[in-house]
């Protein structure tokens, strides 16, 4: 992470800015999309949106890492995180620099709780009968994270917050039709049960190779309810500071595109893990960039004070 976004956010202590910085390798390794997107913030959010999807991300490796899953150490770590919101301080780098942004930001602990149990979910559940048992599950696993970044980000109306639950639970759903044959490596089916039922498919059926018509009536069926949320989600993107809007319509765009490139693939979703190509993230983002520096240039110094982060009162470091 450069020095000047650092110094930006008023990350000033040399072991945080370490952690902050193993947070961002962590988004820039696995998030490509979102990491592309969060250029386009002022260098003073940037640490925090990478300390947040970097303890997402980490917390989820415990249980979805392909090579050497440890979901008991995701349940201590989960503790061990808790314990030192509520006053001490994590060892932990990506914990610390996690625990510095939740505690600026006053994001609420509920969230945290939350997004642990769904992690914990994984453990011991492998599928959901309907779509609102599915919804719980995506909740803690993705709405929170858009509620959390939206505090970063920074809202001009609470009417906000429930347009960021939807694109979470977009970018999530998303995630859901994208990798069908890869979740089923880990033992797990997310699409809810009843769709399958609905359509003739059978949890066998979503293993790599011919893939039936029912199959593709079930993704196709998928699809179109994420793109209802998608829709939700959209108008809460004008509700955000300006200095965010440009951030969150490239993740918005791009993420999307995964969409298009599924129907592109005629639904087939099993036999390849569809992408948005870099060429057309480049010419989503590129325009965007000269877009979010007037943003800045606009807002100038108030993009800093409105609704302005606080000094935590615990000492993160790690």
């Amino acid at each position: 992470m450069s020095t000047r976004e650092l110094d930006a956010a008023g990350i000033v202590d040399p072991a945080l800015r370490r952690s902050y910085e193993a947070c961002r390798r962590l988004n820039a390794e696995h998030g490509r999309t979102y990491y592309l997107a969060t250029l386009l913030l002022p260098p003073h959010k940037r640490p925090h949106v990478h300390a947040l999807y970097g303890f997402a991300r980490y917390a989820d490796d415990f249980v979805d890492s392909l090579e050497a899953p440890d979901p008991d150490r995701l349940v201590s770590w989960g503790a061990e995180f808790l314990d030192a919101i509520s006053g001490g301080v994590s060892s932990d780098p990506v914990a610390a620099a996690a625990g510095h942004t939740m505690e600026r930001y006053d994001i609420p602990v509920a969230y945290t709780e939350a997004f642990l149990a769904s992690m914990r979910q994984d453990i011991t559940v492998d599928r959901y009968d309907t779509y609102e048992d599915l919804r719980g599950y995506m909740y803690g696993s993705a709405a929170v994270i858009g509620l959390q970044m939206t505090s970063v980000l920074g809202v001009l109306t609470p009417e906000a917050f429930p347009r960021a639950r939807a694109l979470g639970e977009a970018f999530q759903l998303t995630n859901f039709i994208r990798d069908v044959a890869e979740d089923l490596e880990r033992g797990r089916v997310y699409l809810p049960m009843e769709d399958l039922d609905a359509f003739g498919v059978t949890v066998g059926d979503l293993r790599p190779g011919t893939v039936s018509d029912g199959v593709r009536a079930l993704v196709r069926h998928e699809v179109a309810r994420a793109q209802e949320l998608y829709v939700e989600a959209e108008p809460g993107i004008e509700m955000l500071e300006p200095t965010s809007r440009d951030c969150v319509r490239t993740a918005f765009t791009l993420y999307r595109g995964i969409l298009d490139e599924v129907e592109r693939a005629d639904h087939d979703v099993l036999n390849q893990r569809v992408a948005v190509s870099l060429p057309r993230r480049l010419r989503t983002a590129l325009p965007r960039l000269a877009a979010a520096r007037r943003a800045r240039r606009r807002e100038g110094p108030r993009a800093r004070r409105r609704g302005g982060p606080r000094t935590p009162t615990t000492p993160w470091t790690a």
